[in-house]
């Protein structure tokens, strides 16, 4: 049994948590995959969700027409046990320009929303942008989970909002981020 403490954080009806682990084995109603604006699969998160899900993830984000930074779009999740993923495309990491901080918000914030907008109950999100685009741990975790508490305080459809991570320094800034959270903000508080 995994140790819960200082993971999870309840906002408005909903918990976010934190998770070491693998993405694609996520049962939940949609993760999330950190896609380049082709959609069309590549490296890292991107490519381990396109051969889980299988050939026809690829020949439904062909008929898409990509995906604008900071944007997302929904497919179907095939062989996942996700029923969805949404296809998120993050920035590319440019030290200094504030205009990366705001295209990851979004990100994040578009994936809640098309989540919310087809009625979704929980979603699994990686750490957009901190592999090959190069977005610090440190610099991303704060504004993932800003992004996500922000969208959930005003918001009662999503319950479940998971980021799961890929290493233990992952974790420890995603925790640390959230206990920033906690001190800085009435509306959350850990679960």
């Amino acid at each position: 049994m995994r140790d819960l403490s200082k993971t999870r954080v309840r906002v408005n009806t909903a918990v976010i948590e934190l998770a070491l682990g693998d993405i694609t084995n996520e049962d939940v109603d949609a993760i999330v995959n950190a896609a380049n604006p082709s959609l069309l699969g590549g490296g890292g998160v991107d490519g381990a969700i396109h051969r889980a899900a299988g050939p026809q993830l690829l020949e439904e984000t062909r008929t898409l027409g990509g995906c604008q930074t900071g944007d997302a779009k929904i497919t179907r999740g095939y062989n996942l046990k996700s029923r969805y993923v949404i296809h998120a495309v993050g920035p590319v990491y440019r030290a200094g320009d504030e205009s990366v901080r705001d295209l990851l918000s979004s990100a994040y914030r578009r994936s809640l929303e098309i989540a919310a907008e087809n009625r979704l109950s929980s979603v699994a999100f990686p750490a957009i942008s901190t592999g090959i685009y190069g977005y610090p741990l440190e610099e991303a975790a704060p504004i993932a989970v800003a992004a996500a508490c922000d969208f959930l305080a005003s918001q009662n459809q999503i319950k479940l909002v998971r980021f799961v991570l890929f290493n233990q320094a992952a974790i420890n800034a995603f925790k640390t981020a959230l206990a920033d959270l906690v001190r800085q903000r009435d509306d959350v508080e850990y679960a």
